[in-house]
């Protein structure tokens, strides 16, 4: 059975998640902030926050290009947009 940590303090709100996710591997600061967010709302509620970027099919094809040069894709410049979604795809 995994040890317990040291009482995590008063400064988290839902110290059995906080544990649960200590003994995932979670550090403590990402287990706290994840507590307390659980506490603020709902657990379920907690991993439905994230923002959800459009699919790249929708993107326009500069708007492509230019997340290409971004993150450095070569031969960018002379990509179809077909072809730059899969580079940002797989890169």
């Amino acid at each position: 059975m995994p040890k317990k940590s040291a009482d995590p303090g008063p400064s988290v709100k839902d110290p059995e998640l906080y544990e649960r996710l200590r003994d995932e591997g979670n550090s403590k600061q990402k287990s706290a902030r994840i507590a307390n967010a659980a506490a603020n709302s709902s657990r379920s509620a907690v991993g439905k926050k994230g923002g959800r970027s459009g699919d790249y099919e929708d993107w326009s094809k500069q708007d492509l290009y230019d997340r290409a040069k971004e993150i450095g894709i070569d031969g960018r410049s002379s990509m179809s947009k077909s072809q730059l979604i899969d580079a940002l795809r797989h890169s």
